[in-house]
């Protein structure tokens, strides 16, 4: 992840300044940055039920929460507003609070330097929102999809954004956007690029890989109260949504030539606007493209001109798997317990900050195609680690992945207090791999087994206070150097091809 840029308000009048923006983005090797963003669903411990934006008569809401955290924790938090509605905050160290649709409370991270300081940050997190939400009832959910409810049936939080973009699903037809919008939590690490050519190497390597990614990190199993027959329901579901703005595998990345410009050309001729900002309201642009924008010729502010933050926020109503600004998001991970969130940003750094592990995870890749591509996007999110290709399955790739992280980690050498490296990290990733067997299948196990179709027991299985764990415990560990790879019995009954 690029340095924060300040603000800018200079105003855009030509294709040569948006791409020459993310050039400036480009940053130097010892500069390069992570950032983590993770949602989770807020519940009541009593009844398991969503937790309202607004309190009401006999329980508090998502408003008492965020008071709790600015009150109860470090110092240093500010409460952030639209118009009266407190909606988020915002540390003095750059973490943010925020909300998503269905009241997920997002946390982001600022640009941190090593992983070190991101589990930190994570562990932080993680302990003074839980804290916070215990002292009125509630807690937090490891999970990628709410489990039991469908988006009409959780809290809608009163941003002038998301009733923007509810009022616009509605016109169009999009009959799943509440679930899109409402359900799903994901977990999304930004890295940096040090050029151009260095952030397509990053870009192919990273949209090519997100499947096997969304396979390892799946935790969304059910849906409205049973199992949806996917591993990562939450992967399923967003692709292709919108007409394209979910999911999207960027073909155009692969495409010769591709860069800065080309692009910038991409999204401007093939992402219609949405909305823009002024003041902090959203006001619906969606009829108008951003070239009639930079002309002066938006209906919604006519004779206005965009400004940088215009583009930024123009670049964020567009969700493909890898999204490309002045950093590489990855969104293709179910957001899950607190060591896979420490293990996802580790994977991403161990991939693609070390030249050699690049190289080689661009090997691994090269040859693939765009159907090769589809083929996964559509397939993993269902059939997870055991998905075929290529004579094998997800799983062989998986495992060469995390080898070749760990080796990008350890060349890092970057040591904590007690003189570990970052490669550590990986452990329960790794246990996935080896094992085949992801949170969503353990998940169905138990469903199938002890729970005995009780559902209930998700919300005490995945609850952050329980700090669920992959790891074996240590009487359960195997005295031996590193275990093979074991191979995992499918726990979903047959599913038909797409």
């Amino acid at each position: 992840m690029s340095k924060n840029s300040k603000k800018e308000g200079q105003q855009l009048c030509d294709r040569e300044t948006l791409s020459v923006w993310f050039q400036k983005a480009a940053t130097k090797r010892e500069e390069l940055l992570i950032g983590i963003e993770h949602e989770k669903p807020i519940f009541f411990q009593d009844d398991f039920s969503p937790v309202p934006y607004d309190a009401t008569e006999d329980k508090p809401g998502i408003v008492t929460l965020l008071e709790k955290i600015a009150e109860d924790g470090e110092a240093g938090w500010r409460r952030d507003y639209e118009g009266e509605r407190l909606i988020g905050l915002t540390h003095e160290d750059g973490t943010n609070l925020s909300l998503e649709p269905g009241g997920q409370l997002e946390a982001s991270s600022p640009p941190l330097r090593t992983l070190h300081e991101v589990a930190d940050n994570i562990d932080r997190n993680i302990r003074e929102t839980v804290s916070a939400a215990q002292k009125l009832g509630m807690s937090m959910l490891a999970m990628g999809y709410h489990p039991t409810k469908s988006g009409e049936e959780m809290p809608f939080i009163p941003k002038s954004r998301y009733e923007f973009l509810r009022s616009f699903s509605e016109k169009k037809h999009y009959d799943e956007m509440l679930n899109y919008m409402c359900c799903t939590s994901s977990a999304q690490v930004s890295v940096g690029y040090r050029s151009e050519e260095d952030m397509v190497k990053k870009l192919r390597v990273s949209l090519s890989l997100q499947p096997i990614v969304s396979a390892l990190f799946a935790t969304s199993p059910f849906k409205k109260g049973k199992p949806s027959g996917y591993e990562s329901v939450r992967s399923h579901e967003i692709q292709g949504a919108m007409d394209g703005r979910f999911g999207s595998m960027m073909p155009v990345a692969f495409k010769e030539g591709f860069g800065f410009e080309k692009f910038t050309d991409h999204v401007l001729d093939s992402v219609p606007m949405m909305g823009v900002y002024r003041g902090k309201a959203f006001l619906d642009a969606h009829e108008g493209k951003f070239s009639d924008f930079m002309a002066g010729q938006l209906d919604v502010c006519p004779g206005q001109k965009p400004t940088l933050n215009d583009w930024v926020d123009y670049l964020n109503t567009n969700w493909p798997e890898v999204r490309l600004r002045r950093s590489l998001e990855m969104r293709g991970a179910d957001v899950g317990p607190a060591e896979m969130l420490k293990a996802l940003p580790a994977l991403w750094v161990g991939l693609l900050y070390n030249d050699d592990a690049l190289d080689k995870a661009y090997d691994l890749v090269k040859n693939w195609t765009d159907e090769d591509r589809d083929y996964l996007r559509t397939v993993a999110p269902r059939d997870g680690l055991q998905t075929k290709f290529k004579g094998g399955t997800l799983q062989d790739i998986a495992l060469k992945m995390i080898d070749i992280a760990e080796e990008g980690l350890k060349e890092r050498a970057v040591l904590d207090v007690r003189g570990q490296d970052e490669s550590g990290y990986l452990a329960p990733v790794r246990e996935v791999a080896e094992t085949g067997l992801n949170w969503s299948q353990r998940l169905m196990q138990k469903y199938e087994n002890e729970w005995q179709g009780d559902i209930r027991h998700v919300f005490e299985e995945m609850d952050y206070t329980r700090a669920p764990s992959v790891m074996p415990k240590p009487e359960e560990q195997e005295p031996a150097a590193r275990k093979p790879a074991r191979r995992a019995a499918a726990h979903f009954a047959p599913k038909k091809k797409p």
